[in-house]
């Protein structure tokens, strides 16, 4: 089996999905079935983390939470600091969800730009470095820049996530080369993260090198989500085996599939 390991958790599903966005919990689920996926992204101040998770009041006597609709026990829980613009409000986040019993993993978001949302990368790089030293293990979402993943990777992130293009702009891939040249020296898992709008975009990141896919609004926004959701798993799965197989050299002119030269009894 084609497993990925990312700081020690074995994952066979090479494509990571999100909660936001849909139309309701039941599609979520739904979605979230057809996608095969193991880790799930869960923003850390979309979940009423002052409910008990197990063996608290029941459901009907309470306001619903995110997690009642999530199977802690079929998928790894991937918390976020999604809406988070400095390091220090990162950090407070993250503990938080830690805290809270969600997870000491972290997809750690610290946002520079409210229109673009492109990550703050020097805030990103302190807020890794100080959550790495609490012991969290940590998923920054960056820009296509190999030297602030490099960076990123020196201080002691467990894995590197280039965005494709901005979140939730469906263009796909913006800069293939720089996400093979992150893949080309990065000792640590790349996973694209943002901007996929569908299948072949996710393709395209396996087929780059990439070790995964992160995304959510690609699935949640689609006409048919849980159709999508499967649609992605394929391409997912489509675009590793294409990047292992090797693809033939870009030429610029035809190479005939059936060449005539060295044949035997040819005038």
């Amino acid at each position: 089996m084609d497993t990925f390991n990312i700081a020690g958790k074995t994952l066979s599903s090479r494509l990571i999905v999100g909660t936001g966005k849909y139309s309701s919990p039941a599609v979520m689920v739904k979605a979230h079935e057809a996608s095969g996926a193991e880790m799930i992204t869960l923003a850390v101040r979309r979940v009423n983390i002052s409910l008990p998770r197990d063996g608290g009041m029941p459901r009907a006597s309470r306001e619903e939470s995110l997690l009642d609709y999530i199977d802690t026990s079929k998928y790894v829980l991937l918390p976020n600091t999604a809406g988070c613009y400095t390091a220090d409000e990162a950090v407070r986040t993250a503990r938080l969800g830690r805290e809270a019993g969600l997870s000491n993993w972290v997809k750690l978001e610290v946002i520079g730009d409210e229109r673009t949302l492109f990550p703050d990368n020097e805030q990103l790089l302190e807020a890794t470095r100080t959550l790495v030293r609490e012991g969290f293990v940590v998923l920054p979402y960056t820009t296509d820049d190999p030297v602030v993943c490099r960076k990123l990777e020196d201080a002691g992130a467990a894995a590197v996530m280039p965005l494709g293009a901005p979140i939730g702009s469906g263009l796909g891939i913006q800069n293939a080369n720089n996400i093979r040249i992150i893949r080309e020296f990065a000792r640590v898992p790349v996973i694209v993260d943002a901007g996929v709008g569908t299948a072949s975009d996710a393709a395209l990141a396996m087929e780059l090198g990439a070790d995964a896919v992160l995304m959510n609004t690609a699935i949640a926004g689609a006409q048919d989500p849980v159709s999508m959701a499967e649609a992605m798993r394929l391409a997912v799965r489509a675009g590793r085996l294409a990047y292992l197989a090797g693809r033939i050299p870009r030429r610029m002119y035809a190479t005939a599939s059936s060449p005539v030269s060295g044949m035997v009894g040819r005038d």
